[in-house]
This record gives C-alpha cells, sequence and structure tokens, in this order.
C-alpha cells in the first residue's frame, strides 16, 4: 500500500490553493472552484494528492483550530534542503516560528500557511 491522499483543514481553499501552488512550488492535482475543491501534489510525488479541506464544518474546524492552538504541525513536508527553503520561503514573505532547527530527528522548521496551519518542514 501507499498514500494516495491526505488532507489538511484550511480556512479558505482557493486563498490556500494560491499560496499552496504560488508560494510552496506544489502542482495542481484537482482545482473546481464552483465545489470549493482544491488538491495539490508536490512535482515529484507521482500523483499523492494534498486535499485543501475546507474548514466549514464545526468538528473540521475545532480540530483545525485545536492543533494549531497546541502549536503542532498539521502536516509534515519533506525538504532536500531546509535551510535553502526557509531562505526562500523568509524571502517570500512566509512567516516562520523560527530558525531551522536540528534534534535527533533531523533538520526541520515550522511556518504559518497563513490559513490557520502551523507546517513543519523536514530535511528529507
Amino acid at each position: 500500500m501507499r498514500i494516495k491522499m491526505c488532507s489538511i483543514h484550511v480556512t479558505d481553499p482557493a486563498s490556500a490553493h494560491a499560496f499552496y501552488t504560488g508560494t510552496l512550488g506544489f502542482e495542481t492535482l484537482l482545482a473546481m472552484p464552483e465545489g470549493n475543491l482544491f488538491i495539490v501534489t508536490s512535482p515529484d510525488s507521482a500523483g499523492v494528492g494534498l486535499l485543501l479541506e475546507p474548514s466549514d464544518n464545526p468538528l473540521g474546524e475545532a480540530y483545525r483550530k485545536g492543533v494549531r492552538d497546541a502549536g503542532f504541525p498539521a502536516i509534515v513536508l519533506g525538504s532536500p534542503d531546509v535551510r535553502a527553503d526557509f531562505e526562500r520561503l523568509t524571502a517570500a514573505g512566509v512567516q516562520f516560528r523560527g530558525e531551522p532547527a536540528e534534534d535527533p530527528s533531523g533538520l526541520s522548521a515550522v511556518f504559518d500557511d497563513q490559513h490557520g496551519n502551523w507546517i513543519q518542514i523536514h530535511q528529507d
């Protein structure tokens, strides 16, 4: 088995789609604005989708808000070079919680996706 799709609750799927594609560099796998449905994929992921889930359901919004308020990343994205991505994204206006840091699991950094989530990048 392999992961085909996962989701992340966002406050505005259309705006999140623009951020995830335009700023983070993901590609559109599916965009149906009339249905508020947006799925992105990384250029090298062989079709693994990330559904930008609307947080308009009270249960979904409670989960999204609870995870963020607890300071937990909603998802971890792999990066071949966390420091380079940190510099590129910082220059694009992305707000990080701090500089990249190393721990026993490796190098990582956490940023605000501007759509209600903390996102961690971790060096592959």
